[in-house]
């Protein structure tokens, strides 16, 4: 019997979403990938893998990030560093009173927001201007608290509780994060930036996401 996959979500499926935002468990995505495996997923998945294929992986700036990402664990899990260090994701966890909001903002511009409801958003557009803008500004806050905390060296913790606030660095190098009581995070000097800008990418894209569906239903 498959095991059953746990997270904040009520529905399965939410559960596996969030779960793949952390790019940290590679049969999840072997699930989702048919057989038989074309490049990049080959070299990612095959039981034994070249430091040269997975680094090759790495550093295609075009590939989609979470691929990025994949290759880069499968690197520090054999005790290897990649070329150099680069931040490919951010993710921030909110929790609130009636379940967890999280937004998952890549490099290339896409991004998942997962609403505490459990609804799920995916933003695929790289080319919206202004929401590379604000994912970029979002980069650099988060650069700037890499720069100052070192990366995790244990497994993923559970999500975070209510009334916490977390926020994920997803970087070749591994797992950086930080987290606190929200009225506090939102607050510290070094954080701030990073919610605020997360705060505005979520909403830009929910609103466009909207706007959306309305023109859709008018036509």
């Amino acid at each position: 019997m498959t095991k059953a996959i746990t997270g904040p979500y009520k529905d399965e499926s939410t559960n596996i979403i969030y779960q793949l935002l952390f790019c940290d468990n590679m049969d999840l995505y072997k699930a989702k990938i048919t057989t038989p495996y074309q490049y990049p997923f080959d070299v990612l998945f095959a039981p034994y893998s070249s430091v040269n294929d997975l680094q090759e992986i790495i550093n295609d700036d075009t590939s989609d990030p979470r691929v990025r990402i994949l290759a880069c664990n499968r690197l520090n899990m054999a005790g290897q560093k990649p070329a150099f260090q680069e931040l490919l994701a951010v993710i921030i966890e909110v929790g609130l009173d009636n379940g967890l909001d999280v937004l998952a903002s890549f490099q290339n511009g896409t991004a998942r927001y997962i609403n505490h409801t459990g609804k799920v958003l995916v933003w695929e557009t790289s080319t919206d201007q202004k929401a590379n803008e604000i994912t970029n500004a979002l980069f650099q806050n988060g650069e700037e608290v890499i720069a100052k905390i070192g990366p995790w060296d244990k497994p993923r913790r559970p999500q975070p509780a209510k009334g916490n606030v977390r926020l994920t660095f997803l970087v070749s190098d591994g797992l950086y994060f930080g987290e606190g009581p929200i009225d506090i995070l939102f607050k510290d000097p070094l954080a701030a930036p990073t919610i605020h800008s997360a705060t505005q990418l979520m909403a830009y894209i929910t609103e466009k996401a909207l706007a959306e569906d309305v023109e859709a239903v008018s036509r």
